[in-house]
């Protein structure tokens, strides 16, 4: 299945089929399984072979189909699903880290990923260095002896600043430090982060994997030797795994993910081309627009301008609100990545707890719209975009 193109692998890969050889992979919704014996009940304590199980916060077959087919398309070797994307950045990052280690983190981060590092990590002794993140020269000045990781969102949220994984990468391993990377923005489409370095990869699959407004989900993705022996072991004792109907969800999703991305893609390209220089707009972020200050390191790293986009109105907050309470189509939520285009007003929504000096200093202004955009036909969502600019 490695060999097979992307579409074919998130169609067919890691499909397990019982006795029945069931089409539709099936859903193992039990919390428990039964040995024969009790000799085998004990073996399976001290090691459990190739689809052979437990209890369901260890690990379910439904899970484990939906945790092969995302290591496929990541590029790695294995996978642990998660309750959610937030479970996934925890236990990424936590598992990984004790009192006296040094993390090194770009500050362009959602808000909870943020409360991560600032409150909980440093709650329990880690030390937490915050760098800006496209600035290579700050990543290298911020490395001790200490460093044991550096975490990142490869395209952050919501300002689109792109980071390169591959020359973080680099800095990072020099010091015997993990990279482990958000890359929600970027989609495991686009993604060839563990290609250019990354050691871990960590993503909300509540987002494009599901991308349908369902279920909750989250996935770490790395090495075999880091997943089931550093983060296994803390996810399955702290309860952080995913179910097996949500995993069931997912792999439903990923059979359809690269043609949903794709569409999503040609639909922010279209906003961003009618928009960009409106005269109701301070600015237009989107990577896939030449004047974006890391277009190049853009299309090397991911291929393609993504399903995002930032609009910055004149007027602030007023003028944001104005404009989405104008929009037919796009629907105001705080999700992204969905098959619907949802709006959302960061700054008092999703990093509505940071202080404005920080808001400020992420670059996140009152006037900032963020934009998911879905896969409904991109002539409607142009028209539908300059109609709620109009009102502005």
């Amino acid at each position: 299945m490695t060999e097979h193109g992307t579409r074919t692998k998130l169609v067919h890969g890691g499909t397990k089929r019982s006795q029945w050889n069931e089409v539709s992979e099936a859903i193992f919704l039990t919390q428990g399984f039964v040995y024969d014996t009790a000799e085998q009940a004990e073996a399976r304590f001290l090691e459990t072979g190739p689809d052979e199980y437990i209890y369901a916060r260890y690990g379910n077959p439904t899970v484990a189909m939906f945790e092969e087919r995302m290591a496929l398309l990541e590029g790695a070797e294995d996978g642990f699903a998660c309750a959610s994307g937030m479970a996934a950045v925890n236990g990424a990052l936590t598992s990984l880290l004790k009192a006296g280690d040094h993390v090194v983190s770009a500050k362009a981060l959602f808000g909870s990923c943020l409360y991560i590092l600032e409150e909980v990590l440093t709650r329990y002794g880690v030390d937490v260095t915050f760098v800006d993140g496209a600035n290579l020269d700050e990543w290298r000045a911020a490395m001790r002896p200490t460093t044991k990781a550096v975490f990142f969102e490869s395209m952050s949220n919501p300002t689109l600043e792109v980071i390169d994984v591959a020359g973080v990468s680099e800095i990072a391993h020099s010091v015997g430090a993990k990279v482990v990377v958000d890359n929600v923005f970027s989609t495991p489409v686009y993604s060839n982060a563990i290609r250019q370095g990354a050691d871990v990869v960590v993503y909300s699959t509540t987002k494009h994997v599901d991308g349908q407004g369902r279920c909750l989900g989250g996935v770490i993705l790395g090495s075999k030797e880091h997943i089931r022996g550093v983060v296994e072991p803390y996810m399955k004792h702290t309860g952080g795994s995913l179910s097996p109907f949500n995993a069931w969800v997912m792999l439903k999703g990923l059979e359809t993910i690269a043609l949903r991305v794709r569409a999503q893609t040609e639909g922010a390209l279209a906003i961003a081309e009618a928009t960009d220089g409106h005269e109701k707009l301070e600015r237009l972020i989107y990577p896939g627009l030449k004047n974006h200050p890391q277009h190049d390191l853009v299309m090397r790293q991911l291929g393609a301008g993504g399903t995002m986009l930032s609009l910055v109105l004149k007027g602030g907050k007023d003028a944001a609100f104005r404009f989405l309470n104008a929009l037919e189509i796009a629907i105001i939520s705080n999700n992204l990545g969905d098959a619907k285009s949802i709006v959302t007003h960061p700054a008092t929504t999703t990093h509505q707890r940071l202080s404005d000096e920080q808001r400020a200093d992420l670059g996140i202004s009152d006037g900032l719209v963020r934009f998911s955009v879905g896969i409904e036909d991109p002539k409607d969502l142009v028209a539908d975009v300059m109609q709620a600019l109009d009102k502005v």
